[in-house]
């Protein structure tokens, strides 16, 4: 495999370090729907922060779905990476999974678990994610999910070489851009690439765009209005958790007009809610009940108008049926999270 190496004359060295660190935005950083943006890694442009809440935007500044993908024949890849918030860990989502690293490398066309960086400090953290027997392989790293990144380097040895890995294919280069709540954002996975997103990007070998907003996922139509900059693949619809009934009647219709006026053959996927696991399991739950009833009602107007390419996906089974997939009868666990991708990641591909 050949690499584009990165000219090592512009890497970093410290005294004492036998090291050499990239900057990964010499890599390209995958998830970034918009170039002009305040700060390099927030995920809404400049401009949103005029247009949408004040809680979307700071939500914004974290990195969730972020990636970096990369090509090295170094035997161990290390880090480090600067934070923007001091909070590392949540009480119900591990520091790893809101404030570290998580390190992917290919194995056979299927990407594979290899290493992560777990936080420890605040704002700086380094240290090593892996190591591998000395090959060259393509390695993909996720950027945290609940914080922000100021900066993000990779360190390898000096004889060893990096380089950005190849583009992906033109019929896969489109991003799949979902758009919802805490759970789309990836609360509350282990570590980043286990969020339900970040697992459908690498079982479908597409980036992704993660505009998951925690507990700020409400169809809001400056979000609507923003999301149809992106050349995506396909729209990924997961909000109901934060609507009501009254909302999902009242937005739906008019947040997929907004998508299907400005990209008349962009799948548009919407997800139905999860089944609430926080009580037993014959509680009846009128609540999600209704709110995915006004969900199917507002998709069979828009069919009914003419509208096409709008998928439905059912919420029965997202979490599984044995209330084992989430920390808090909510948030998916590493569990649920699978079980989500295992059932959205053949539904978008026969959408796409």
């Amino acid at each position: 495999m050949k690499i584009d190496r990165l000219d090592p004359n512009f890497a970093a060295r410290e005294a004492g370090d036998d090291l050499l660190w990239y900057d990964i935005r010499e890599l390209g950083v995958e998830g970034r729907g918009w170039s002009d943006t305040e700060s390099f890694y927030d995920r809404l442009p400049a401009k949103a922060k005029r247009q949408v809440r004040e809680p979307v935007w700071i939500l914004s500044q974290n990195s969730a779905g972020m990636a970096v993908r990369f090509v090295s024949d170094s035997p161990s890849i290390a880090a480090a990476w600067k934070l923007r918030c001091a909070a590392l860990a949540m009480a119900h989502m591990p520091a790893l999974g809101v404030s570290g690293l998580d390190l992917y490398v290919e194995v056979k066309g299927a990407w594979r678990w290899v290493g992560s960086g777990q936080p420890s400090a605040f704002p700086t953290n380094k240290l090593t994610l892996a190591n591998v027997p000395k090959a060259t392989r393509r390695f993909l790293l996720y950027l945290p999910l609940y914080n922000g990144i100021e900066s993000v380097l990779i360190g390898i040895p000096r004889d060893a070489v990096i380089g950005k890995a190849p583009l992906h294919p033109r019929a896969t280069a489109k991003p799949v851009v979902f758009y919802g709540t805490s759970i789309v954002q990836g609360g509350c996975a282990s570590r980043p690439g286990m969020a339900y997103p970040a697992i459908i990007g690498r079982r479908l070998h597409r980036p992704i765009v993660n505009l998951g907003f925690s507990g700020n996922g409400p169809m809001e139509l400056e979000i609507a209005r923003l999301m149809v900059e992106i050349d995506a693949s396909i729209y990924v619809l997961d909000c109901l958790p934060n609507m009501s009934a009254e909302m999902v009647l009242e937005r739906t219709e008019p947040f997929v007009r907004i998508l299907r006026d400005a990209s008349p053959r962009t799948p548009i996927v919407l997800v139905e809610n999860i089944v609430w696991q926080s009580t037993l399991p014959e509680t009846k739950q009128p609540d999600h009940v209704r709110k995915n009833k006004c969900l199917r009602e507002a998709l069979a107007r828009l069919r009914k108008a003419g509208i096409r390419g709008l998928h439905l996906v059912s919420g029965e089974k997202l979490l599984g049926c044995d209330w084992e997939g989430t920390v808090d009868g909510v948030h998916p666990n590493d569990i649920g999270f699978m079980r989500m991708a295992d059932v959205l990641t053949p539904a978008i591909r026969k959408a796409l």
